[in-house]
């Protein structure tokens, strides 16, 4: 009896396991194995490139007066001795331990460089993405619901100029205008030059931290500089995520159930946001998520125009000296933010469309 009343308990949690817990098992088991076979890609084609690319790394280190004896010293120290599969193979192993090496340029860890200049790119395009949000999608909207108006005409016109302006030519012609001449922002860089250093770096943001330390003119000097480059940035998210809202909205307007939603009474503004908005949060989700992901990544020529100490101008000032151990270290970081960012957007499928779980 003992045995036949333990069987009989265990029988719901078998049932509860095999129903509920093992789907979200296999998704979450599905998802880390997608996620370690992407960056196992992504480490594989940095390897290569690293390989490949016509820079000796051992040069960039004793440079070219140093004796051989050095050369070889230094050559081993860096495993280039090894069979590359175990090069490889020490390569994974370093980049697991947040170990991308030692950089050339200053000699310090290249994870500590990346750490000190990725907050800088998380704050411009943070607020690049979020300025695209907030007047794209609209701007889509009503787009779509005044289709062949003069207002569709206008706003797939910006949208136009956004997406084919070179960004570098927007940036030069920004600074001129509105600091060179009009001195309504800041210029180059992150702060002004006596608030250098002024405010401890907390969270390395420099607009919180100077929340935090309550030190007002240290933020205001700080916004007037990250407002031109974030309104560009905005400016480019904005003409891709407003051609992707008017595509997605013209698409559910001439659906039949908003035709019949019209025939019923509804008011338009129910229509539109209620029902036909609702249908597209899922496909906005991955426009935005890539939208985001392409100025984390892609705010290079941004970077360089005005300054900015983030990630995109490390990478390519660490280029342009061959330090590509700081390169290798900002690509793998920036396809570790793109798989990351697809990774939340499954997730976020999840809770907006019931239809994904």
């Amino acid at each position: 009896m003992a045995l036949t009343n333990e069987s009989n308990e265990e029988r719901p949690m078998r049932a509860l396991f095999i129903d509920r817990i093992w789907p979200t098992l296999k998704v979450v088991i599905s998802t880390i194995g997608s996620i370690a076979v992407t960056m196992l890609g992504l480490l594989f084609i940095t390897f290569i490139i690293g390989r490949v690319m016509p820079i000796d790394p051992v040069l960039a280190i004793v440079g070219e007066r140093a004796s051989q004896a050095q050369y070889d010293e230094v050559y081993q120290q860096l495993g280039l001795d090894r069979p590359v599969i175990v090069q490889f193979l020490f390569y994974i192993w370093d980049v697991l331990h947040l170990d991308f090496g030692i950089s050339v340029l200053n000699a310090r860890p290249v994870s500590e460089d990346i750490a000190r200049v990725f907050p800088a790119t998380l704050e411009l395009a943070t607020i690049g993405i979020i300025i695209g949000i907030v007047t794209g999608v609209p701007l889509g909207v009503l787009a779509a619901v005044n289709k062949g108006t003069w207002i569709d005409q206008i706003a797939r016109l910006v949208a136009l100029i956004g997406y084919s302006m070179p960004i570098f030519w927007l940036g030069l012609i920004g600074l001129l205008v509105f600091y060179g001449i009009l001195g309504w922002v800041g210029g180059p860089g992150r702060v002004g030059i006596f608030y250098v250093d002024v405010v401890p770096s907390v969270t390395g943001l420099i607009l919180v931290d100077a929340l935090l330390d309550g030190n007002w003119d240290v933020f205001k000097s700080a916004f007037s500089h990250i407002v031109l480059p974030a309104s560009l940035l905005g400016y480019y998210s904005l003409a891709y995520i407003s051609r992707m809202t008017r595509s997605f909205m013209l698409e559910q307007l001439s659906a039949e159930y908003v035709t019949t939603a019209r025939v019923k009474g509804m008011s338009e503004w129910n229509v539109v946001w209620k029902h036909a908005f609702k249908n597209i949060r899922v496909q906005l989700i991955t426009v935005i998520a890539l939208s985001y992901a392409g100025l984390l990544e892609g705010s290079v020529l941004t970077e360089i125009i005005f300054s900015w100490p983030g990630i995109g101008s490390y990478i390519t000032t660490a280029l342009l000296s061959a330090d590509m151990n700081a390169v290798l270290g900002g690509t793998v970081v920036v396809g570790l933010i793109f798989i990351l960012l697809n990774v939340l957007s499954d997730m976020l499928y999840k809770i907006f469309d019931p239809r994904a779980k």
